[in-house]
């Protein structure tokens, strides 16, 4: 298959594969605070986020984040001299980090179906934000294709960050005041 096939699908599959990380810590956030709820409107909302989100994570990020590997592996392997450049081995790592990120939202995953809600809905919504980060990063990487660039982008990822969280602190403390 040509190379240029094979990087549309990729891009195509991160794409989805971002949608659905996104979206399921949202469905996380909203679980979480259902429990605050009260009876009958708690169980029909934890059970309807249940269904939401075994329908998206199993439907469309779990294949997702394999097609993206799989189309990323095999323009690896039909052009192994990325592994020759260190904006790519960098990249690289922050795909491990997005791996192991869409780990953890498996391991959340399992906890809310099985009931137990452990991470309070300020901190999914924190972690809602990683993602961004890892997305911002990897992009910025693998569009500059330069060190020098990514020592400025890893400034500008770190500004970014640091006003994503803000912006998470801010929105939490207006929906205290809202309440």
């Amino acid at each position: 298959m040509d190379f240029l096939y094979v990087k549309s699908l990729h891009i195509i599959f991160v794409v989805t594969w971002f949608a659905g990380l996104f979206y399921i810590v949202r469905l996380f956030i909203y679980h979480t605070e259902a429990n605050d709820k009260t009876e009958p409107e708690k169980s029909i909302l934890i059970t309807q986020y249940k269904i939401m989100q075994k329908r998206l994570w199993y439907g469309i990020t779990w294949p997702s984040m394999i097609l993206t590997l799989a189309s990323g592996g095999y323009m690896l392997w039909l052009s192994p001299s990325f592994l020759n450049q260190a904006y790519f081995i960098l990249k690289l790592c922050f795909v491990g980090g997005l791996v192991l990120y869409h780990t953890q939202c498996h391991v959340i995953f399992k906890r809310l179906k099985n009931d137990i809600v452990k991470i309070s809905s300020f901190k999914l919504r924190l972690w809602n934000e990683l993602a961004t980060i890892f997305l911002v990063a990897i992009v910025f990487l693998i569009v500059l294709k330069s060190n020098t660039g990514f020592i400025w982008g890893m400034l500008g990822l770190a500004i970014f960050a640091a006003t994503l969280m803000m912006a998470v602190k801010i929105y939490k403390k207006s929906r205290e005041k809202s309440q």
